[in-house]
């Protein structure tokens, strides 16, 4: 007689509606927090980074380190993922002089080099399969270049394209839209549809934090970088407190 598939559980969270809520305000906290350390109180750049870098560190130990998910755990790794990727993109394009197309296309072949190594690796790409060690390493070294990605493209399309704030999030916005409609309509990889969306929900966030922290003078609200970034962990902690988040799971 046959057994039942062995139900194998993840560290990483069911893919919902506010899954994604979480992450929209997680990439604009990434923002405006990168800014505020690295501008408001003027660590700069590489300085930032560096600290931005040990704090990620420090999360995907403890992350891998853990047994079982934790909410907690998981948003504070992607929290410092967004924040270090805020403030490398800024280093490399604007400390190092290599622009936002530059940074831009270097980040995405870094990319594609962790996605096909990854993928030869383990196989898969899809979030189920993040249950082990070597998955979870490729998992958020992926994560870290999406997020450091998302912000060159952010600022690519505001200053160089020259697109402005608004414009600029109604891009980012009608694609995800685009994303959102697949996923419902059609047989697209479920994995490519999900990294995707992972990739574009980062210059989305970019672009808001810029515009709710840049001066009013440049076509942002001037917003405290410190209020906002409170504002915006506040929402996350209200969003995870209110529906609470499922394992991700698949069967063996």
């Amino acid at each position: 007689m046959g057994t039942l598939p062995q139900q194998v559980f993840t560290k990483v969270p069911q893919v919902t509606l506010v899954f994604w809520l979480v992450k929209i305000l997680a990439t604009t906290l990434g923002e405006t927090a990168g800014d505020a350390l690295s501008m408001s109180l003027n660590l700069g750049y590489l300085i930032s980074s560096i600290i931005f870098i040990a704090m990620f560190a420090t999360a995907v130990f403890v992350q891998i380190r853990s047994t079982q998910y934790s909410s907690m755990i998981y948003w504070t790794t992607i929290i410092a993922t967004t924040t270090a990727g805020t403030t490398m993109a800024d280093f490399a394009d604007r400390s190092l002089g290599i622009g936002y197309t530059g940074g831009s296309l270097v980040l995405i072949v870094l990319l594609c080099i962790s996605f096909s190594t990854w993928y030869r690796v383990a196989g898969s790409l899809s979030n189920q399969s993040v249950n082990n060690v070597k998955a979870e390493c490729f998992y958020w070294v992926t994560i870290l270049l999406s997020q450091t990605l998302g912000t060159a493209l952010g600022d690519w399309t505001v200053d160089s394209a020259g697109l402005g704030y608004d414009a600029s999030a109604l891009i980012f916005g009608s694609l995800l839209l685009v994303l959102l409609a697949a996923y419902l309509w059609s047989s697209i990889s479920r994995t490519l549809l999900f990294w995707l969306s992972f990739i574009l929900t980062r210059p989305l966030g970019a672009v808001v934090g810029d515009f709710l922290d840049k001066p009013i003078s440049h076509g942002g609200l001037e917003f405290s970088r410190f209020s906002a970034s409170a504002a915006l962990l506040f929402g996350m902690v209200l969003c995870l407190m209110l529906f609470k988040q499922q394992t991700a799971t698949t069967h063996h």
